[in-house]
């Protein structure tokens, strides 16, 4: 290790993983279980079915072999727009096994979201879930560059069901290696461009042993419910790779995570961890605030996605007995590498590095900083991306002899615990999920009242940043109170639903640089 202050390697030993010179990643997740005898024991539930282990390795077969039968080339991509459901585990599977690139992408997305990443990740085959035929079929038709096959999971004939059924339930897995390109997540920069970050075979073993077993302690025994879908990383590691890697079993919910909804799914089937965002578990102390019902099932909580309030982390404490273990992951990474852990806990900072991982806090020289001195945090670890899809330049400055640009500011206290002072850029996170300024301000401009608009993040009344919209009008005599109501309406049928402005500022003039650039920093609270 460097010698250098703030260059912080993890406290506790790593299991040494190794890797056989031929190595698909779906035998020790899939194939496995049927080996060590979990055939019949069952690996996911939801409220239409159980699945079994037996199920799960014959319809992961049956997908490889569905998609085999295109005539597609290895490695070709293959875009999921899937529910959280068993067929999403099918096909993410099923075309590892098979020789291709899965792409979960998003089911929150607009038709030219969509067209987009069909375009920029060149995908062959598109498969998605019935509830998102129109925005996603709708991208088809606008693309210059449609995959061969688009093929919904249900229906009768050319379905993915009808496929699945004449296809092999045999499948040997494609000679890859550790350090093959396994499968993609498409996450948003500074400009709210989605960028195809490429994971490899390894990447998602790294994380399920160093993150869910050696972090969180699980065991074949814990059930693991993830209000987070599968597309995101923070959901695909909780709710797949985790309960798989230990034989456990996860908990599937297709619907948006309500706190109602929540309570239901914990009450129905049991888990033994939680994982969840700040947003949510501040939603669900309102919720818990009218019902006397806690949780015995549960004997851990989990929070990412954004810093997790030290109030709500106390308030959930208080009402449920539980503990939140804050931390913090990306997209690059896979999933947490930095984390409070099971007998080290420090409400209102991220916690310590995760087993396997290194990080160090920097200026914007890239000179290590001291104790309690804020900068950009670099991280370090096998579980890191090898690049973005089609962006040379954009990796070479985010990827630099193994350590990543994490984009975030943080300090190291002293007691060695990494504290969070937001994005070193604009983006915001709001539930979890990183929006993008220009974004909503590009679709309230094109309201038309509104001259300019800038966004900034501001914290509600559980300290959590949601967008706040300022707002100069063509005239501005045509402002009303309904104004406001107006635009937050048009944002809300127009963007994801997690992006529309929780405030309105209607102002005559936005503060500006001497070119023109919007100040945003002048308008935060």
């Amino acid at each position: 290790m460097e010698d250098n202050t703030l260059l912080i390697d993890s406290s506790v030993a790593p299991t040494e993983l190794t890797f056989s010179p031929i190595f698909n990643v779906s035998v020790p997740f899939i194939d496995i279980h049927i080996e060590e005898g979990r055939a019949d024991k069952v690996a996911i539930r939801n409220l239409e079915s159980d699945i079994t282990y037996g199920e799960l390795f014959e319809n992961v077969n049956r997908a490889g072999n569905a998609l085999k039968n295109l005539n597609i080339e290895k490695g070709d991509r293959v875009l999921i727009v899937i529910k959280d459901s068993p067929e999403f585990f099918y096909v993410f599977w099923g075309a590892i096994k098979a020789g291709f690139i899965p792409v979960p992408i998003s089911t929150l997305l607009r038709t030219k979201d969509y067209t987009f990443i069909i375009e920029d990740s060149d995908c062959s085959v598109a498969i998605y879930s019935p509830e998102y035929a129109d925005e996603f079929e709708n991208a088809f038709i606008a693309t210059k560059t449609s995959p061969e096959f688009h093929i919904c999971t249900e229906g009768e004939k050319g379905s993915l069901v009808s496929f699945m059924a004449s296809s092999s339930g045999d499948l040997v897995a494609h000679p890859s290696t550790a350090e093959d390109d396994c499968f993609w997540l498409y996450t948003s920069g500074s400009t709210g461009t989605p960028k195809g970050a490429v994971h490899a075979h390894k990447d998602m073993v790294i994380t399920s042993q160093y993150y869910g077993v050696e972090t969180l302690g699980i065991t074949d025994k814990d059930v693991h419910y993830s209000a987070a879908k599968l597309f995101f990383a923070y959901g695909l590691g909780n709710a797949m790779s985790f309960p798989l890697w230990t034989g456990g079993q996860a908990i599937l919910h297709s619907g948006r995570p309500t706190p109602e909804i929540v309570h239901e799914t914990i009450e129905t089937f049991k888990p033994s961890i939680f994982y969840g965002v700040p947003t949510l578990y501040g939603a669900q102390l309102q919720s818990l605030n009218k019902d006397i019902k806690i949780f015995p099932s549960l004997r851990l909580c989990v929070s990412a996605g954004e810093p997790l309030p030290e109030i709500i982390f106390k308030r959930w404490k208080e009402r449920t007995g539980l503990t939140i273990l804050d931390g913090i992951g990306t997209t690059e990474t896979l999933h947490i590498f930095i984390s409070n852990h099971l007998d080290e806990v420090k409400p209102g900072t991220s916690g310590k590095l995760v087993p396997g991982y290194q990080a160090k806090i920097v200026d914007k020289s890239n000179n290590s900083l001291a104790v309690n001195e804020i900068g950009e945090l670099m991280i370090k670890g096998e579980s890191i991306i090898s690049r973005y899809w089609n962006l040379p330049d954009r990796s070479s400055e985010s990827l630099i002899d193994g350590w990543m640009r994490t984009g975030d500011s943080y300090s190291i206290d002293e007691d060695g615990f990494f504290v969070c002072y937001g994005r070193s850029d604009d983006m915001l996170k709001v539930g979890g999920i990183w929006v993008s300024p220009v974004e909503i301000e590009a679709q309230l401009i094109s309201h038309e009242k509104v001259l300019e608009a800038a966004i900034v993040g501001k914290h509600d009344k559980d300290r959590l940043i949601k967008p706040e919209a300022y707002i100069v009008l063509k005239d501005p005599n045509s402002y009303s109170k309904l104004l406001a109501e107006e635009l937050r309406e048009y944002c809300k049928n127009n963007l994801a639903p997690y992006k529309y402005p929780r405030w309105f500022n209607f102002v005559e003039e936005l503060p500006k640089t001497s070119t023109g650039k919007i100040q945003r920093f002048k308008l935060r609270d």
